[in-house]
């Protein structure tokens, strides 16, 4: 079993359920070691105080902020924990907002919270089963390992959900980190017409165990065949950019190729 990695209480109104907290997802990414080319010496890195030289052991070592150029303000751990807010260890339900109202880029990372004995069951499925029919979420704010958090809590089938949240002020404007912003009249005629008629020729229930990870795939199949003196594959490349003049024919042949894929699908 999963360990729970924050325990605490959520309190909505004068309620109070304590609970823990368990990552909902985990890293299948291939992770890999650093050598120096051309030998087996692994590479490592050290905590080396840059006027001596000499590795600096973790408890002698604290934070610093730098404020002005070359000028820095320095804050121990002890003092950082002393101005945590929320010590009580309490995810605290400030209100309860319509879940189609929160933009998904404010998603960060999700959890599943349970109840934390079997006792509290009874309250903590009376709050899963009110956000389910009222399609609301709880927005509340925590601090798990030194970190404040805003979180969303959602009803997924009879067990609540936390989300992390970025706050407003950590949400980039598309203006201002795109290089290049779309300009001009926004298309119509046949031209929509006919990207509409895709996208419909393309809709599909979602099934998210239709996708996976392919990417890792091939790096574990290139260890693999690395392993055993084998050729590794090319991939191909990806498709060139479409050109304007070329934007119609592209998509009718678009349409056809999927209503072709969609009519074998149903032969099968």
């Amino acid at each position: 079993m999963a360990r729970a990695i924050w325990s605490g209480s959520v309190s909505f109104g004068l309620v109070s359920i304590p609970v823990e907290l368990y990552s909902a997802t985990e890293d299948h990414t291939v992770h890999f070691n650093q050598f120096q080319r051309g030998t087996s010496d692994r590479i490592r890195y050290k905590r080396v105080n840059e006027r001596t030289g000499r590795e600096v052991p973790y408890d002698k070592i604290v934070k610093g902020h730098e404020v002005d150029s070359g000028e820095y303000v320095v804050v121990e751990p002890e003092e950082l924990d002393e101005i945590a807010p929320g010590r009580s260890r309490t995810l605290d339900i400030e209100a309860f907002v319509d879940i189609d109202e929160i933009d998904p880029v404010h998603f960060q990372k999700t959890y599943w919270l349970g109840p934390a004995k079997p006792e509290f069951s009874r309250p903590y499925l009376l709050l899963a089963q009110a956000m389910k029919k009222t399609n609301r979420a709880g927005i509340a704010m925590f601090v798990m390992r030194g970190k404040q958090y805003l979180t969303a809590l959602t009803e997924d089938k009879g067990i609540l959900a936390v989300h992390t949240l970025y706050f407003a002020d950590e949400i980039r404007k598309p203006k201002d980190v795109l290089d290049v912003t779309p300009e001009g009249r926004a298309p119509r005629g046949k031209e929509l017409d006919m990207a509409v008629s895709l996208v419909e020729s393309m809709a599909d229930d979602w099934r998210p165990e239709d996708y996976r990870d392919t990417y890792t795939e091939r790096v574990n199949k290139l260890i693999k065949a690395k392993q055993k003196g084998r050729e590794v594959v090319v991939e191909a490349e990806p498709p060139e950019a479409t050109g304007v003049v070329d934007l119609m024919e592209a998509l009718q042949r678009s349409v056809e190729a999927s209503k072709s894929k969609r009519g074998k699908k149903k032969v099968s």
